[in-house]
């Protein structure tokens, strides 16, 4: 399975366009290979250069994405999806927009053989507990930012 943008190779810059600095739109995605058996997706974006508390900060979490999704795109519905808290307080994608430096933002994609029946108020931890052992394969994809 692989995950990758349109707009930014692996390890490359995001465009400021996705960022705080821009419109702060959602980073659009593309999902290939995904294995047959893949009954939903679930999407982890977090910061790996920031914290929130003892954990990454979370940009982005969503589970139940449908297991025929080639493309989440800048303003596309994800139906049947689910988007939990981020560090944000927020429930959809929050633009990177890091204080200094370089920060690395990780995108995280799991093919699972399950729908997950969480509440969406649960956090990056609950999904990664209730993802264990349901993972067919994952894919990664990094991408950094810089503000001037």
């Amino acid at each position: 399975m692989k995950l990758t943008s349109p707009v930014f190779e692996d390890n490359q810059q995001i465009p400021s366009h996705y960022t705080c600095d821009g419109e702060g739109a959602r980073v659009p995605l593309e999902i290939s290979s995904a294995p047959p058996s893949t009954r939903t997706f679930a999407l982890l974006v977090d910061d790996l250069d920031a914290k929130d508390g003892d954990q990454n900060f979370l940009h982005w979490l969503v589970w139940n994405i449908h297991p025929h999704t080639t493309l989440i795109g800048e303003h596309k519905p994800l139906p049947g999806a689910i988007e939990g808290k981020t560090s944000f307080g927020t429930y959809h994608w929050g633009a990177p927009c890091p204080p200094q430096g370089a920060h690395r933002y990780r995108f995280r994609l799991f093919a699972l053989d399950t729908e997950l029946s969480i509440p969406q108020d649960s956090t990056a931890e609950d999904v990664e507990e209730e993802i264990d052992g349901h993972i067919i394969e994952q894919a990664e994809l990094v991408g950094t930012y810089q503000r001037e």
